[in-house]
């Protein structure tokens, strides 16, 4: 039986920043549109959360059934390191989606935005077909697309409409900058699995690139994600801000390029992660400031 501290483990804690920061972002965006709403940004934030920690419980129960697992460096795995039954595992994932889905569904009827329904489904199908299935897209280099999708647009775009029932061109900035640096903790996480993700037959997007071109990616991804911020800059100085992540970036990127030991890899997650949050913190700022100047 895993105890309640491999449970939080195998939740993947390190991730939940990827969540959170699309949230932060919709709503500044929101507020900017002048409809900031409390109840549906904590709404958002709780179906985010959980679809993230499902999507890891799945992950987890899907590589470990495959042996994906059996030989990897990193966190704790609770079905490939065998301290959880797996049909658990496969229960918490589901019990994950099901909770978000509980909590969107409040958050559709209170918009009346009954079309989101669909949306949401999409997002707990593409949770589970990740790694999930006969044919986990996962497994095909797909994967990186879902995280931009789910994690960037739809869950910026999504915060920002439910709260003000439009969109504007900074939260679309904001979901593809968010959604790039989701991408990049993937790419990380991809990079220390190459070698047992190829025995395994998984053929994520790093396995594909290559050990280095998908080291490079991570460094672009990052890139790209805070220079994009200048496209607003002229009517919103203070997005400018945003550029102060850039010292943050650069260890986790020389330890992508140079770190050749697997180990060495492990650290970056966390960087990548505390990236994203502070991202969704100075993007969000730099809006509030700029509101009405």
């Amino acid at each position: 039986m895993a105890t309640a501290s491999q449970w939080i483990q195998g939740a993947r804690l390190r991730t939940l920043p990827a969540a959170i920061a699309p949230v932060l972002i919709g709503t500044a965006a929101a507020y900017e549109l002048q409809s900031f709403r409390v109840v549906n940004a904590v709404l958002a934030a709780l179906v985010a959360l959980l679809l993230q920690i499902g999507v890891n419980y799945a992950n987890d129960y899907s590589d470990g059934i495959r042996g994906t697992d059996e030989d990897r460096v990193g966190p704790l795995r609770l079905v490939g390191s065998g301290v959880a039954r797996p049909d658990h595992v496969k229960w918490a994932a589901f019990g994950s989606f099901g909770l978000a889905m509980v909590f969107g569904l409040v958050l559709v009827v209170i918009t009346q935005s009954w079309w989101l329904i669909l949306v949401g489904l999409g997002c707990v199908l593409a949770a589970w077909g990740y790694t999930g299935g006969k044919n986990p897209y996962g497994y095909m280099g797909l994967g990186d697309l879902f995280v931009f999708v789910f994690f960037g647009l739809v869950a910026t775009l999504g915060t920002t409409y439910t709260q003000a029932g439009q969109v504007s061109l900074p939260a679309v900035i904001g979901a593809i900058g968010t959604g790039l640096i989701a991408c990049a903790l993937l790419m990380a996480n991809n990079v220390r699995d190459i070698p047992t993700d190829m025995v395994a037959g998984k053929r994520t997007l790093a396995v594909r690139l290559g050990d280095r071109h998908a080291r490079e990616s991570y460094v672009l991804m990052l890139a790209v994600a805070i220079l994009l911020v200048v496209v607003l800059a002229p009517t919103k100085p203070w997005m400018l801000i945003v550029l102060l992540l850039i010292p943050a970036c650069l260890m986790p990127a020389w330890l992508m390029v140079n770190g050749r030991k697997r180990k060495s890899l492990i650290p970056v997650l966390k960087q990548t992660g505390m990236i994203n949050l502070g991202y969704s913190v100075l993007f969000s700022l730099g809006l509030v400031l700029s509101h009405g100047f």
